[in-house]
């Protein structure tokens, strides 16, 4: 497939949840060390890509203003590298339906760059072993290699160790964020406290529930961290923890976004609008176990 050719592709940019989040050290160069299960709900963003245009970003949707422009955008980003690493021309229109609230610990802008990247990789016609996606989604930032594997996996080092985990059972999740953003970094510079090894479980759990409660002997490490910075972050877990049939209330990466497990979607959807409150993003789905 030459890149000058016309080519169209509307694909899924799936949120990602982090099911537990532990940091287990820091690396000399200051990055943080992770353990954590990721998980991916059928909930997303989409993407439309037409190659054979100069690179450009548009963004429409719920939460289009507010995006960056478009150079500064992470899709942006992944194409011009991508392209640069494949040698071919970065030429692609890209339109992003952005249905998932920004900096909001779901994994926004990883899981649109992730996506973006499998996407053109496929379109340009760059052959498997011409680029490594991996490596190059790294560079993106932390989330994008699991972003990139799109599927339950244990993340470690920096985020760039993927391992195999688990079946994971199918559960209603439902997404609440209190409309407030926060940056990765502010909450990793506002912990406090040591480091915790690495936990993780190999049986599969049955169902929601049994899931759930293994998850309960986990946590994520980021919380208090990302409470202090922002405050209703505790109002969100105290109103998913109340809602009948939600089995564990937890928040997902740095914030602000948390998540209630239940044991199927519409439990999530029945129990939605009782946590709906103004100016509060809520959105009912569930874990994506393909």
């Amino acid at each position: 497939m030459n890149a000058a050719q016309s080519n169209t592709a509307t694909v899924h940019a799936p949120a990602k949840i982090n099911l537990y989040f532990n940091i287990t050290g820091r690396r000399a160069d200051g990055f943080h060390l992770v353990d954590s299960l990721v998980g991916f709900t059928t909930l997303g963003d989409e993407l439309t890509i037409r190659t054979g245009e100069p690179l450009d970003i548009v963004s429409e949707g719920p939460f289009a203003e507010n995006m960056p422009p478009p150079y500064k955008n992470l899709v942006y980003q992944a194409a011009q590298l991508l392209a640069d690493a494949a040698g071919v021309q970065a030429r692609a229109h890209i339109t992003i339906t952005k249905n998932l609230p920004v900096a909001a610990g779901i994994g926004g802008g990883s899981t649109d760059a992730a996506t973006a990247i499998k996407t053109l990789a496929k379109l340009w016609g760059i052959a498997d072993d011409r680029v490594d996606l991996y490596a190059l989604g790294l560079t993106l930032g932390s989330d994008v290699p699991a972003c990139l594997l799109a599927r339950t996996t244990y993340a470690g080092g920096i985020g760039e160790i993927l391992d195999d985990a688990p079946k994971i059972p199918n559960a209603g999740i439902l997404l609440v964020n209190p409309g407030v953003a926060l940056v990765t970094a502010s909450v990793f510079q506002a912990r406090r406290g040591g480091f915790i090894p690495p936990d993780r479980f190999t049986k599969a759990p049955r169902d929601a529930a049994a899931l759930a409660t293994v998850l309960a002997d986990r946590d994520n490490d980021l919380t208090d961290a990302a409470v202090r910075l922002c405050p209703v972050i505790r109002n969100v877990l105290s109103a998913l923890e109340t809602l009948p049939g939600c089995h564990l209330a937890r928040m997902t990466g740095s914030g602000a976004t948390c998540f209630g497990i239940f044991d199927d979607l519409a439990a999530a959807e029945a129990a939605a609008p009782s946590v709906d409150q103004d100016g509060w993003w809520v959105a009912p789905t569930e874990l994506n176990v393909d």
